[in-house]
C-alpha cells in the first residue's frame, strides 16, 4: 500500500481508522510455509488474539490456516468463520475445568498447562486427545509481558514437574496427542528458539503416542527502518532439519505446528488518525490527535515504538513533535519524534498496527472504536464500521423509576 492510498481511505471512512493489507498477510503465511517447506507435515495456526476481526479469519482460513485460541469466546469467532472445529487448537490460562469441558465439546483440540486441571480432566475424559503445554524454563521475548517461557512465568508445565506430569497420564490413562511450548514473543536469537526446542524433544520422548509437536511462535518483525527481526529462512533451515532427524528417532512423521499472530498481520497493519492540533509549549511541539491509548495502547504498556508517518506531507521538512492522544491522562504515542512537518486536520499513520493494536482497545473516556478496513485487491472493504453512541448502551440497563424510589 502507498500513501496516497491511505489517504484515500481516511478520507473515505473516516478516522481513527485501522487498515489492513491482505497482500502482505499472505505474503507472511507463504514466507513461513516456504521456509519450513522440506518438513513432511507443517500446520501453521494463526494466533487470533493479535486480529480477531472475523474477515482476517476467513482471510486466513481460505490460505488454509488453522487457529491458535485462547478462550472459548475466540473458539466460537472461530467457528463462526468458517473453521472445522478440528482445525482449531484451544490453549486457555487460568480458566475453568467447566470452560475446558464446553470447547471439549465442541470438537477443538484442547491444550492444557496445569497439572491440577490435568487430573481433573483426564480423571472424567480419559478418552479425550490431549495436548501438554509445558514450561521449558527459557527467557524469550522482548518484554517481560510477552516472555512467557521463564521459571516464573504462570503459563505452562514445568518441566520439573515432567515426573508428575507422567505419573498423572499413566495414572488416568489418558490420551497424550501433542506437546506444546510458547517461550515469549519478539524473538532476535533463533538459537535461543532452537535450545528450547531440544527441550520439547526431551519432553515428547515420555509419550508414545504424539501426534504433533507444538513450537508456538513469538517471531520478531521490524518495526522502525535497519530494525532487526527473526530470520525465519534460517530458523526454517536448521528447525527443519532436527525437526526430521527427531521423527526419524521418534519412528513417526509427526506434524510440525507453528501459532504466528504477529508475524502474519503486524506490518500489514496501518492506524490512521487526524491531527486536532498542534501545540508549542516552551520546549516542545505536541501532535494531538484524534485518538489516544484507547485505541492503540502498546506504546503505553510495553514501551513499544511504531513508526509515524505524516502521509499528508510526506516530502515536507522534518520537525521534532510528541505525538499525544486526546484521553484525559497522560497518553504518549511518541516523544521528540522526527515527523515531516505537521499541520492541523493532516493525516498520521502508525506503521505495524496490525497485531495487538484493535484487540486491545477500549471505549475509556466512553470514546468510541474505530472502523477497521481491509485492503484487498486494491479496493478497501470495511471489515467493521465506527462505533455509535448507541453501541455504548448497547449492554446497560438504567434505573426504572422504581428503583429508585
Amino acid at each position: 500500500m502507498q500513501g496516497k492510498d491511505l489517504l484515500q481511505l481516511a478520507e473515505q471512512f473516516g478516522t481513527p481508522l485501522y487498515v489492513y493489507d491482505a497482500e502482505k498477510i499472505q505474503s507472511q503465511f507463504n514466507r513461513l510455509t516456504k521456509a519450513f517447506s522440506k518438513v513432511e507435515n507443517l500446520r501453521i495456526n494463526y494466533a487470533m488474539k493479535a486480529l480477531s476481526n472475523v474477515s482476517i479469519l476467513q482471510l486466513l482460513k481460505d490460505m488454509g490456516s488453522g487457529l491458535d485460541t485462547v478462550s472459548i469466546q475466540e473458539v466460537l469467532l472461530g467457528l463462526h468463520a468458517g473453521y472445522a472445529p478440528e482445525k482449531i487448537f484451544y490453549t486457555p490460562n487460568g480458566v475453568s475445568l467447566e470452560e475446558i469441558e464446553e470447547v471439549n465439546a465442541l470438537g477443538v483440540q484442547i491444550n492444557i498447562d496445569n497439572l491440577s486441571i490435568l487430573e481433573q480432566f483426564g480423571t472424567k475424559h480419559p478418552n479425550v486427545p490431549v495436548c501438554i503445554r509445558i514450561n521449558p524454563h527459557v527467557m524469550a521475548g522482548g518484554n517481560t509481558n510477552i516472555s512467557v517461557g521463564h521459571i516464573d512465568s504462570k503459563f505452562g508445565i514445568s518441566i520439573h514437574q515432567m515426573p508428575h506430569l507422567v505419573r498423572i497420564v499413566e495414572n488416568t490413562k489418558m490420551n497424550i496427542v501433542g506437546i506444546h511450548m510458547h517461550t515469549g514473543s519478539d524473538i532476535l536469537d533463533i538459537e535461543v528458539f532452537l535450545y528450547a526446542a531440544e527441550i520439547l524433544f526431551d519432553a515428547a520422548r515420555n509419550f508414545k503416542n504424539l501426534e504433533f509437536l507444538d513450537f508456538g511462535s513469538g517471531f520478531k518483525v521490524p518495526y522502525k527502518k535497519d530494525d532487526i527481526e527473526t530470520d525465519i529462512e534460517e530458523l526454517g533451515k536448521k528447525l527443519s532439519k532436527r525437526f526430521n532427524a527427531f521423527c526419524e528417532e521418534y519412528g513417526k512423521d509427526l506434524t510440525l505446528i507453528f501459532e504466528p499472530g504477529k508475524f502474519l498481520v503486524s506490518q500489514a497493519g496501518f492506524f490512521l488518525t487526524k491531527v486536532n492540533v498542534v501545540k508549542q509549549t516552551t520546549s516542545t511541539v505536541f501532535a494531538g490527535i484524534d485518538s489516544g491509548f484507547n485505541h492503540l495502547i502498546r506504546p503505553m504498556l510495553y514501551g513499544s515504538q511504531h513508526h509515524i508517518e505524516n502521509i499528508s506531507n510526506p516530502k515536507g521538512k522534518e520537525r521534532f513533535y510528541s505525538v499525544v492522544g486526546y484521553i484525559c491522562e497522560t497518553d504518549t504515542f511518541a516523544n521528540n519524534r522526527r515527523i515531516a512537518e505537521i499541520k492541523e486536520g493532516d493525516i498520521l499513520s502508525f506503521h505495524n498496527a496490525g497485531a495487538y493494536c484493535f484487540s486491545m482497545s477500549s471505549n475509556y473516556n466512553s470514546r468510541y472504536k474505530p472502523a477497521e478496513v481491509l485492503w484487498l485487491h486494491g479496493k478497501g472493504r470495511l471489515i467493521r464500521a465506527h462505533e455509535k453512541f448507541e453501541d455504548l448502551l448497547q449492554n446497560q440497563i438504567p434505573l426504572t423509576t422504581e428503583t429508585t424510589i
